[in-house]
């Protein structure tokens, strides 16, 4: 509830370039369109993103949008650092978080086309610093590097939590094997290879190890010769920690705290370690595109690129990216979330679509909200299909029950009635509340904010003791008053 109407003071957006006034007013509607996926109520609202960005605390977005395989436009807003007073721009790096992991296919897949890899074949032929320990979980079957790309390998270990600027770095070793300085445990089989899909960002650092195992360079070298120069990804790089800080935005929290240090180093580079731009990952899509029609071949001839895209095992994993289809267009895409970032990129197998966000935050609805707003204003077929929730009406005798102040941590919500329906504010803000919507006596979310919902919990005798508010991976009770 927190993010719900923590003020943001907004700087002016930042746009790459002027533009085509037909361009403009596609930015103007793409700004003011963001909608939800589930509504609750029989209406698609059209939200304003910099309002959004101040009920979410999001600091800083920042957007590039493709059309005909090409770059319409990039925009940046808010800020990249609060206190140094940085704003974003369309140069202002974000962490890619697992959209790293589409970015270090292309590396590993070149070295395939290259005939130094097959991608069918045992992973331990090309380990030379590490060997991967099988065990009898395995069932004598062998991970292959299709495995690790499409996470059908069976392997633990979903994803990274980062390491503090300040802290001792593990080797890539340690990392696979759970020694300290790890923060996470040793990336082993949870089940044979290729029965099923396994999320794995151990696995991906496996692939990682061969990278740099094959070429005898360093992962982030090899990438920024092999992957992201050819693409033109100038504002880009796997290096970590990072050194080119005055372009790097800081992380927040939805509280507007920011992270310790600004942000988190992630030696798991392939995973989670990219630094780049919405408009470098717009490269990079474009790219895939041209690639996948045979129009291109900066990185990937079009029979690897076809490959690639092509789920394997499990219906949506490809080697890289997820493949998805929505109003018969398929679209590849990859979402990310490291420590306070987050980022979302979608392309068009066919057409040439497609969008980047980022953000230096945590809570996804903003993100969510504006690729919906994207896909409305560009009319991709089929592709926003909110599911509606029906509003119940609840008695005003239940409802009255509601009614009074709520602790909420050290901040106190209050609710009373607006009309015939009731509103809820947090320390008298907004003026007049926000409206409650109920899918059942006890239930109910606000649909500014879709991803917060309560739940109503009374005592023995049917007296209302406590709102429960679920959002996210939090769960916090707010105890009535009065």
């Amino acid at each position: 509830m927190k993010k719900i109407l923590l003020a943001v003071l907004l700087p002016f957006p930042a746009l790459s370039q002027p533009l085509s006034k037909e361009i403009n007013e596609k930015i103007k509607r793409v700004e003011n369109s963001l909608a939800p996926t589930t509504v609750y109520g029989d209406s698609i609202p059209n939200w304003n993103i910099e309002e959004r960005m101040k009920q979410t605390g999001i600091r800083g977005l920042s957007i590039a949008v493709i059309r005909n395989y090409k770059i319409d436009w990039a925009k940046g807003y808010g800020w990249a650092d609060v206190d140094e007073k940085r704003k974003v721009n369309t140069n202002t790096r974000f962490q890619a978080a697992s959209i790293s992991k589409s970015i270090n296919s292309l590396g590993v897949l070149k070295l395939a086309e290259q005939g130094k890899l097959d991608t069918g074949a045992d992973i331990n032929n090309y380990l030379k610093s590490w060997k991967f320990p099988y065990d009898s979980i395995s069932k004598n079957k062998k991970i292959t590097i299709n495995h690790l790309l499409s996470h059908t390998a069976g392997l633990s270990i979903h994803g990274f939590p980062g390491y503090k600027r300040d802290s001792v770095l593990p080797a890539i070793q340690q990392l696979l094997n759970g020694e300290r300085p790890a923060n996470t445990r040793a990336v082993r089989s949870m089940f044979a290879p290729g029965l099923r899909f396994q999320y794995s960002g151990g696995g991906t650092t496996i692939s990682q190890l061969i990278v740099s195992d094959i070429t005898g360079r360093p992962y982030d070298q090899y990438m920024q010769e092999t992957v992201l120069k050819p693409l033109g990804m100038n504002n880009s790089s796997f290096r970590q920690p990072p050194v080119d800080t005055a372009v790097l935005s800081t992380g927040y929290y939805r509280n507007g705290k920011a992270v310790r240090g600004k942000f988190h180093v992630y030696p798991e580079q392939a995973a989670a370690g990219l630094w780049t731009t919405p408009t470098d990952l717009a490269k990079y899509i474009i790219e895939c595109q041209l690639a996948y029609e045979g129009k291109s071949k900066k990185v990937l001839s079009q029979s690897m690129m076809k490959a690639r895209m092509t789920p394997y095992i499990d219906k949506n994993a490809a080697l890289g990216v997820f493949v998805i289809e929505k109003g018969g267009i398929q679209y590849f895409n990859h979402n990310g979330g490291n420590e306070a970032f987050l980022c979302t990129s979608y392309g068009s197998l066919s057409g040439g679509n497609g969008v980047v966000i980022m953000i230096n935050g945590d809570d996804f609805s903003v993100v969510e909200e504006l690729l919906n707003s994207v896909a409305r204003v560009y009319d991709w077929k089929d592709f926003y299909q909110p599911s509606f929730k029906t509003k119940v009406k609840v008695p005003r005798d239940s409802l009255q029950l509601l009614v009074g102040r709520y602790q909420l941590m050290k901040d106190t919500l209050s609710i009373s009635f607006c009309g015939d329906e009731l509103c809820i504010q947090q320390n008298n803000e907004p003026p007049g509340g926000f409206k409650m919507y109920f899918s059942d006596n006890s239930n109910f979310t606000i649909k500014e904010v879709p991803d917060a919902q309560f739940r109503v919990l009374k005592n023995a005798e049917g007296n209302v003791e406590a709102l429960q508010l679920k959002q996210g991976a939090m769960t916090i009770r707010a105890v009535k008053l009065d």
